[in-house]
């Protein structure tokens, strides 16, 4: 036990400090960003190196079902999976003293399963290092605490706050607004500070409710770990006060969506500058063809960033989120932006990904697209200076339209992996083929007896 205590990080090693460690949880991230895996007692863990799950819980969809892939028979082989203790966190809403661990995934014979999407993302930042390039993220979530819906069949609303009224729309970076479920935001601090997780700012978005959080730039793949921990210690939070969170993109008819922006810059290996800047500080031309990059295959992607069937209420002219690929400086408007930054810390934002992705394959996606850029080498149009919303959408508008050009997307498949693509194709599909058998509100109150 102590040569496996030794490896924690610091902050796991202050919170079991002076406390008898009860269980571990061993996890990964499914395709939706789901923790899966299994729990067991502290003693039972330390005597293990390796743990077992079978390899269809890549296959699940969001409503636990599991999709068929062509000309592979469905026998769920068992995964090998290995502690990362660089991510042991505490679980500090657990009655008793608990450790999460993110495990990594292997097959029997010992290489990464490519279906898992923390591989997925893994694969992509060795592309940039075979290059001698370190890509850098900061990604920034949006989510919303909402009033407890019990009933599916209700609409959402906005959570009470501590005046006795509902939360208000349109006041965006009011601290007054946030101050309003205080005690949440309390709770969200003091489970990221036990969890070792760092926030670099908290905010009042403009939806009722909305709440926005800054995480501090770094490795890609650290960052998506801890979304991935930072979605369930929110909605943990969330409970103890009576609401949820959730990171649905669109959960409330007529406010703004919730996106998790990742912003973009790329460090040489060997100098340790970002690449996106010249010498004498000027936009370097990696820079431009980084964005190129974003331009062209975005769209082949959307499916990743946009992954379910709500996900595309979203994108709504002038409610906060892109409509098309235009770039511009300082332009929230824009699907791209390049924000005010010094040149060592140059770096454009992509705005397109929604917060109800997985942040591993969200990440990965938009991570890709620049490093398609870099290597293709192409020029990005021209800068847009106006209000973007007023030119042409041209991203997909739902599922099955950004399924068609995921499946057909060539160079991207290949720099995600194959096996990865198909995978993916079948579980959203089946996704989309049970939502259409479903028949909404709308449908019955204007098709019913008009048509």
């Amino acid at each position: 036990m102590q040569d496996w205590r030794d490896q924690l990080p610091e902050a796991a090693l202050t919170y079991l400090e002076g406390r008898r460690l009860d269980e571990v949880e061993c996890i990964v991230a499914d395709l939706a960003g789901v923790a899966r895996g299994k729990a067991m007692p502290a003693a039972k863990f330390a005597t293990q190196t390796r743990f077992y799950l079978p390899n269809s819980i890549f296959q699940q969809t969001i409503t636990g079902d599991w999709a068929d892939i062509e000309g592979r028979a469905f026998t769920e082989p068992d995964m090998i999976l290995t502690p990362d203790f660089s991510t042991a966190s505490a679980a500090p809403w657990a009655s008793d003293c608990s450790l999460q661990v993110i495990h990594d995934v292997f097959d029997q014979e010992g290489e990464m399963v490519t279906t898992a999407p923390r591989n997925v993302l893994k694969r992509i930042v060795s592309l940039y290092n075979d290059r001698g390039w370190i890509p850098i993220v900061a990604p920034e979530m949006e989510f919303f605490l909402v009033a407890r819906n019990t009933n599916p069949s209700e609409p959402v609303q906005p959570p009470m706050g501590r005046s006795g009224r509902r939360a208000a729309g349109r006041q965006a970076y009011s601290l007054s607004a946030v101050d309003e479920y205080g005690p949440v935001i309390d709770d969200i601090y003091d489970f990221a500070e036990a969890q070792g997780l760092e926030i670099d700012g908290i905010l009042q978005e403009g939806g009722a409710g909305q709440v926005e959080l800054n995480l501090r730039h770094g490795d890609p793949v650290k960052l998506a770990d801890e979304i991935f921990y930072f979605k369930r210690l929110i909605r943990e939070a969330a409970m103890r006060h009576d609401c949820y969170a959730t990171f649905m993109a669109k959960p409330i008819e007529h406010e703004p969506g919730s996106a998790m922006h990742i912003h973009h810059s790329v460090v040489d290996a060997k100098t340790g500058l970002n690449i996106f800047s010249n010498a004498d500080g000027s936009e370097s031309s990696a820079f431009l063809h980084f964005i190129a990059g974003l331009q062209t295959h975005m769209p082949s992607v959307i499916a990743l960033l946009a992954p379910y069937v709500n996900s595309y209420r979203r994108y709504v002219p002038d409610f906060a989120a892109p409509i098309n690929l235009l770039w511009g400086r300082d332009n929230r408007t824009t699907g791209l932006r390049v924000p005010v930054s010094e040149p060592e810390a140059r770096r454009v934002e992509n705005r397109l990904a929604g917060m109800d992705c997985n942040p591993y394959l969200g990440i990965a996606a938009s991570l890709a697209c620049g490093y398609l850029g870099l290597i293709e080498g192409q020029e990005p149009r021209p800068e847009f200076t106006g209000d973007a919303y007023s030119g042409d959408e041209d991203i997909p508008r739902n599922v099955a339209e950004a399924l068609d050009l995921f499946e057909g997307a060539s160079p991207m498949r290949e720099v995600l992996g194959e096996e990865f693509c198909t995978v993916y194709s079948a579980v959203k599909e089946l996704e989309y083929k049970q939502f259409l058998q479903v028949i909404s509100p709308w449908e019955r109150e204007h098709l019913l007896l008009n048509v």
